[in-house]
């Protein structure tokens, strides 16, 4: 059935742009109108018309960075490394579903095992089996012998095993995932500020995936490592925290410059956490958590913005906690907004599906109470969440369970 959805205002998606007293015309999957409520009516006589009085219709979210096959706990990873198949499979559609209730109608994932990610995705694409954003599944990360996250099984050491890892990637997956450096999450291996690669092999990394027609993200917190990853050439650079060992930050110009002139996107990481997380980080003289957010933007850097959820208590329906940190820094709703919305599915390649609330685009949006132009915090709980044309409340989005719960 056509539905018609009416609010006070639409937020049609680019910076400034708002219709007052507007509304939606939902077609199956698409948006199929935007416009006066009684002029949608008209062309629709028989559409079902929900009325959302001091509400706001606005773009779904779209969190850049999760890890839906993760488990929250100390060792993330560990109910899909030791689970069975049904409960890494329920364990991905409870974090997917806690996406929603955030209101991200998109989620890009970042890495998981044995495509189980994939899985979801495919299913529900066809026949949902509970409600559940647009996935962008990675699949498994490259990384190198006892590197970071190398228990996921996607072991790549030398240019024929990096060659093999992406055509069995590429088969089901959105992107390509590599672990150019190192991490904290896996003991014995390479620190965050050590490159795993070299460029020329991050070089055929992107090359090689470019022959799939696909992109790669690029998890890389040590400057070093930054600098290879701009110099091979790959989409996103997730963290990308510009360090160079303990209690260092670096801001190399010329590089943040080249990185802005080629395009290279910058994939910030802001757990829901993150304001627990600086009162245990020594910063530099100067220097405070995110500053490296406003310099690259400063420098005209493009970037996304995602939670790195999964990982120890980093929920998934907190997204709006997440989106302090920019307010924080100085970015004002609308521009935040824009970042969080058409521009993250601009640059991840989706702005012909979605980002948008505009006729022919896929009716992903959200409603929510108040403007979200005043007040960010009306993101909190979106009082429905429309995905691909399916319709949710937060009764209908609330945890059947403890899948999704923070570690103490």
């Amino acid at each position: 059935m056509d539905r018609i959805v009416e609010a006070d205002r639409v937020l049609v998606g680019p910076v400034g742009e708002v219709r007052d007293r507007a509304a939606v015309l939902v077609r199956g999957d698409r948006i199929a109108g935007v416009g006066p409520a009684d002029e949608l009516a008209a062309r629709c006589p028989g559409a079902e018309r929900l009325s959302f009085p001091g509400s706001s219709i606005m773009p779904g979210l779209v969190n850049s960075h999760v890890h839906l096959a993760a488990d929250l706990s100390r060792e993330p990873f560990g109910t899909v490394q030791r689970g069975s198949r049904d409960e890494v499979l329920a364990l991905v559609r409870a974090n997917a579903q806690a996406c929603l209730r955030s209101g991200c109608t998109t989620v890009r994932d970042l890495g998981d095992a044995h495509g189980v990610v994939a899985e979801v995705r495919d299913q529900d694409r066809a026949v949902p089996l509970a409600p559940t954003p647009r996935i962008l599944a990675a699949g498994t990360p490259l990384t190198i012998s006892g590197g970071h996250c190398w228990f996921l099984g996607g072991i790549a050491d030398t240019d024929a095993e990096i060659r093999a890892a992406i055509d069995s990637c590429a088969t089901s997956s959105d992107l390509i995932k590599v672990m150019a450096g190192g991490g904290q999450m896996t003991p014995g291996g390479p620190s965050e500020f050590e490159s795993q690669y070299t460029v020329d092999q991050l070089r055929l990394v992107v090359e090689h995936a470019a022959s799939h027609g696909l992109t790669v993200a690029a998890h890389a917190h040590g400057t070093a490592t930054i600098l290879d990853c701009i110099e091979a050439g790959v989409a996103t650079i997730e963290h990308c925290g510009w360090r160079s060992g303990p209690q260092q930050r670096d801001r190399p110009d010329e590089a943040v410059r080249r990185m802005a002139a080629q395009g290279t996107i910058a994939g910030g990481t802001t757990p829901p956490q993150w304001r627990r997380m600086v009162e245990r980080i020594t910063f530099p003289d100067g220097f405070r958590f995110g500053d490296q957010i406003s310099w690259m933007t400063d420098h005209g850097v493009a970037h996304v913005i995602g939670t790195d959820s999964g990982m120890p208590n980093a929920v998934f329906d907190e997204f709006r906690t997440s989106l302090e940190l920019y307010e924080d820094l100085g970015f004002d709703p609308a521009r935040i907004i824009e970042t969080a919305t058409t521009g993250a599915a601009r640059l991840l390649g989706l702005g012909a599906s979605t980002g948008a609330v505009r006729e022919d685009l896929e009716a992903d949006l959200l409603v929510v109470d108040g403007n979200p132009l005043d007040d960010l915090d009306v993101l909190h709980r979106p009082s429905h969440v429309i995905v691909r044309g399916r319709s949710y409340s937060q009764a209908d989005l609330a945890p059947a369970g403890t899948a999704t719960e923070p570690v103490a």
